[in-house]
C-alpha cells in the first residue's frame, strides 16, 4: 500500500504519544522521522528503538534528514512560538501541517465535525483538549437544532495539566470558546476547564450544556449519540456518562440569561468521559489522548486527499 510520509516535530509527551499510535495503528501514513531539540529525550530514544529516523537538531535538522524531500505531512507538537518558525519553512517546501499547538495560524479542525471543508488547507489546528472532546456533543445539537449558548466544562486531573497547560489557562478557555463558535456553531460559546488533584487520579470528564430551539428531543439524542459513536472510531474511550438530559422553557417558563435575555427552547446537557488508549501516557490523561488521537485521524484524511489526487 503506497502511504504517505510524515513526521512529528516534538518529542515531548504529546509527540510521543502520537508517535506510538502513528506505530500501533498504522493506516495510510508512514512516520518517517521524529524532531527534537534534546538528545537525550526519551522520545527520540523509543523512535530510534522503532526505527524511526530522528534528529536533535530541530528543523533545521529536519531539512537536511534524507527522508525531508518526501514529507507530505508534519505534526508539531511544540509550542506557539516554535511552530510559527515551523509553519512557514513547512508551507514553503509543500508541506501539510497539523498544528498541535496553540499557534492557530490554520483553521479550528474537529476530525468529525468540519475535517472535509479543510483538506486542502496548509495548516490545520486542533483547537484545544476540551474542545476536541466537547465541540462534537455542540456540533451534534446544532445540526439538528440552532443552538444559541453553548457552555462546557473540562475536568481533568492536575497530574495531566503540565506546565504549559497551567500557564495557558486563559488561552486554554478563549481558544476553546471561539472554537465552540466557530466550529460547533454555538451563536455564543463558554468554556471552563478544571483542574482536579484526586488521588487516583481521575479520567477526564467534560459537561456540556446547550439551550436551542424547541425540538424533537429523541431527535437531539440520536444525534448526539451518532455522533459519539464517530468519535469513538478513533478514540475508543469517549463515551456518554450516562443518558442526555432534557429541560424545556417555554412562554410560561422562561430561562433569563445575562446579557442573551429571556430564553424558550431546549437545554440539552451531555455528560462525557474520556479514558485514554495508554499508548504512551496513562489513560487518565484522556485529555491527551483525544488531542493525539484527534491529529492522526486529521493526518489520515489529509493522506487520503493526497493519496487520492
Amino acid at each position: 500500500m503506497v502511504k504517505v510520509k510524515a513526521v512529528i516535530i516534538g518529542s515531548g509527551n504529546i509527540g510521543t504519544d502520537l508517535m506510538m499510535k502513528m506505530i500501533k495503528y498504522p493506516q495510510n501514513m508512514e512516520l518517517a522521522a521524529v524532531v527534537g531539540i534534546d538528545p537525550d529525550s526519551e522520545g527520540l530514544a523509543m523512535a530510534r528503538e522503532h526505527g524511526i529516523a530522528t534528529t536533535h537538531e530541530g528543523i533545521e535538522g529536519l531539512k537536511n534528514m534524507d527522508c525531508y524531500k518526501d514529507i507530505g505531512i508534519a505534526f508539531d507538537a511544540t509550542s506557539a512560538y516554535a511552530h510559527k518558525v515551523h509553519d512557514e519553512a513547512l508551507r514553503a517546501d509543500g508541506i501539510q501541517v497539523v498544528d498541535l499547538t496553540p499557534a492557530a495560524i490554520g483553521p479550528f479542525t474537529v476530525p468529525t465535525v468540519n475535517m472535509e471543508a479543510h483538506l486542502d488547507q496548509p495548516n490545520v489546528n486542533m483547537v484545544t483538549c476540551g474542545g476536541q472532546a466537547t465541540i462534537p456533543m455542540v456540533a451534534a445539537v446544532n445540526r439538528v437544532s440552532q443552538v444559541y449558548y453553548a457552555e462546557i466544562v473540562a475536568s481533568v486531573s492536575s497530574r495531566s495539566a503540565g506546565p504549559g497547560t497551567r500557564a495557558n489557562i486563559d488561552e486554554f478557555t478563549r481558544t476553546t470558546a471561539r472554537a465552540i463558535e466557530e466550529v460547533g456553531g454555538a451563536q455564543k460559546g463558554k468554556a471552563i476547564i478544571i483542574l482536579n488533584p484526586a488521588e487516583p487520579p481521575m479520567i477526564m470528564r467534560d459537561t456540556v450544556f446547550t439551550l436551542s430551539e424547541t425540538a424533537d428531543e429523541e431527535v437531539i439524542r440520536a444525534s448526539v449519540e451518532a455522533m459519539v459513536a464517530d468519535v469513538q472510531k478513533y478514540v475508543p474511550g469517549y463515551r456518554l456518562k450516562q443518558e442526555v438530559q432534557f429541560e424545556r422553557y417555554r412562554d410560561n417558563n422562561k430561562l433569563r440569561i445575562p446579557g442573551m435575555g429571556e430564553f424558550t427552547g431546549v437545554k440539552t446537557s451531555i455528560f462525557l468521559e474520556v479514558e485514554g488508549a495508554g499508548d504512551y501516557l496513562p489513560s487518565y490523561s484522556g485529555n491527551l489522548d483525544i488531542m493525539t488521537a484527534a491529529a492522526k485521524a486529521t493526518g489520515e484524511l489529509l493522506a487520503a486527499r493526497r493519496l487520492a489526487a
